[in-house]
């Protein structure tokens, strides 16, 4: 994770460089992919496929498959060893990793570490790229990627599955929006301060709000491309909740027009929640936990270029 989390600023080593001098200093430019961890891959297949998702590659030497649908990529990664240390012993798919497009995936990696992030060893097989990592909430990894472009990391570690088309349109024009994460009582500033030093997020003010789950603190991430930003949600537990575990809870998608994504959803099997909390509208939906953990937010935001 890193010492931000577990020292106070009067702890701290001084930064070597001025934090302000960039407002992007790793040369963030959105998600590349984010990955699950499961023992049943084809129960999330199944989820993923009904929220629009196609599979399209084979990684070369572990199990794990890649769905896609316009630009979003979800890694499901079953390889044994990942599957149940991502879990913990648990049998619910969980949210192991996202990976972020960086300028320069060495030059990011060494910049957070400089800054007290802490690094996650990486043992690259025969064939297989080395993706730099330092750990994330709850035990899970923030990849740095800069192979994104015409040459991707899945020209290297995936082989395509035959017939399969490997640009699958978005469904109702989705897109990554953000990714909510459960902290600890009491932990939104350790948080907010962890991904503004080290990533050059922003915080956004209170009144701002997106979607149809207000609470919690929003922080928006800069881009090489503005089109590419995307929001990070920390959610406290409600005042004597004693379930504080701290994980990357659910994906939050972006759609132009929230009903026609919601009806488009349901006609592949999507199920929303409509109680009187929480139900479509305009500004968002949200779907029914699947398999004890998997959920996904709609939120309204316009088509973005690219996609």
């Amino acid at each position: 994770m890193s010492d931000l989390l577990l020292n106070t600023p009067d702890h701290r080593e001084p930064l070597q460089a001025s934090f302000s001098d960039a407002a992007n200093p790793l040369g963030l430019d959105g998600i590349e992919f984010i990955e699950y961890a499961t023992t049943k891959p084809q129960a999330l297949g199944q989820v993923l496929e009904m929220m629009g998702f196609r599979p399209v590659a084979r990684h070369r030497s572990r199990e794990v498959l890649l769905y896609r649908q316009g630009e979003l990529n979800i890694v499901v990664n079953a390889h044994p060893s990942d599957a149940q240390g991502a879990g913990h012993g648990s049998e619910v798919p969980s949210i192991s990793a996202m990976a972020l497009r960086v300028r320069d995936a060495r030059a990011a990696y060494h910049y957070v570490l400089e800054r007290g992030a802490w690094a996650v060893p990486t043992h690259a097989e025969v064939m297989e790229l080395n993706i730099p990592a330092v750990h994330g909430a709850g035990g899970s990894r923030i990849y740095f990627v800069d192979r994104y472009k015409e040459f991707s990391i899945y020209d290297v570690d995936f082989v395509p599955i035959p017939t399969v088309d490997q640009r699958p349109p978005a469904t109702a024009g989705i897109h990554f929006f953000g990714v909510v994460q459960y902290i600890g009582p009491e932990r939104s500033n350790d948080w907010i301060e962890f991904y503004a030093e080290l990533f050059g997020t922003e915080l956004i003010p209170d009144e701002q709000r997106f979607g149809i789950m207000p609470k919690g603190t929003l922080l928006r991430t800069p881009a090489l491309d503005p089109a590419k930003r995307f929001m990070l949600q920390l959610v406290e537990p409600p005042l004597n909740v004693h379930d504080a575990d701290e994980k990357l809870q659910r994906i939050g998608l972006g759609v132009p027009d929230v009903i026609a994504a919601v009806k488009a959803l349901r006609a592949l099997g999507v199920e929303f929640v409509e109680t009187e909390a929480a139900h479509t509208e305009q500004r968002g939906a949200i779907s029914k936990t699947y398999l004890g953990s998997v959920v996904f937010e709609l939120v309204h935001s316009e088509q973005r270029r690219g996609e």
